[in-house]
């Protein structure tokens, strides 16, 4: 009996969690691309960025409370990377790993921190096509993940289809409503000004929380993935996870003290 095409198999995972409602849009809308499976944190870990668990145990339950259907789902009592690597290990290495659609976006020096961003990262690392989705809320604070999550999955065939260089992903942010058009972008100037707040507990103890303003150097350069959001358009940007700074291999070089001889 001649067996049919292989079916392509996708790995969703996120930071947000395994309940958020931006995994089960996503998740949903690329079930009639293959096997879906769902590996995701037990709970929310954002801006962990691509933190390994080695210091402990980690859980991988099978969860039918979140509303996935027959889509099988797992929650890690870990972090964004931890779910891939669970699910890719556990579960046979996919052909596609999707991250998303995290609340709220993930631009400029947001990638160094996002766990969103890191699950892809991961997917990457393990020589598997990624791609990172994120949505901004609207003005209310409220989301609506139904638009985004059509087009991540028309995205996310072409990507099972042509695949994509070695250690390049894609993330891809939209805007909140409709969105006016698909620009390809550049990793912007966008940055968190960090700030503490220190306040008093009951006890008279003094704790703090991170905060931050956002600000972009470059928010109305529509090349850029800030500005293209910002001005009503997905922003879809080719990132490559190479921190070499090529251009000062040879200025570096001339200055770096040699050992003297018989010095280890």
């Amino acid at each position: 009996m001649t067996e049919g095409p292989k079916r392509n198999s996708i790995l969703v995972a996120n930071d947000d969690g395994i309940f958020s409602p931006g995994i089960k849009a996503l998740a949903l809308a690329l079930a009639p691309l293959g096997d879906v499976r769902v590996v995701a944190p037990d709970v929310e870990q954002s801006a962990v960025g691509h933190g390994i668990t080695i210091r402990r145990p980690l859980r991988f339950k099978h969860t039918a409370s979140a509303g996935f259907g027959d889509i099988p789902a797992y929650r890690v009592d870990g972090t964004p990377a931890d779910s891939v690597v669970m699910g890719v290990h556990l579960l046979g290495k996919p052909d596609l790993v999707v991250s998303g659609i995290n609340i709220g976006p993930n631009l400029g020096d947001d990638l160094t921190h996002s766990g969103t961003v890191a699950a892809a990262i991961e997917g990457m690392a393990l020589g598997i096509p990624s791609i990172a989705f994120s949505q901004q809320s609207a003005a209310s604070g409220e989301y609506d993940f139904a638009a985004s999550a059509a087009y991540a999955a028309r995205l996310a065939a072409e990507v099972l289809s042509r695949g994509l260089p070695p250690r390049v992903l894609l993330n891809v942010n939209f805007p909140p409503g409709e969105a006016k058009g698909v620009r390809v972008t550049r990793v912007g100037q966008h940055r968190w000004e960090d700030s503490i707040v220190t306040r008093e507990d009951p006890e008279g103890r003094d704790y703090h929380w991170v905060a931050g303003t956002s600000r972009a150097q470059d928010a109305h350069d529509l090349d850029t993935d800030y500005g293209a959001m910002q001005a009503g358009y997905i922003s879809v940007t080719p990132v490559r996870l190479d921190l070499t700074a090529r251009d000062l291999l040879g200025e570096v070089g001339a200055y770096v003290p040699t050992l003297e001889a018989g010095v280890r």
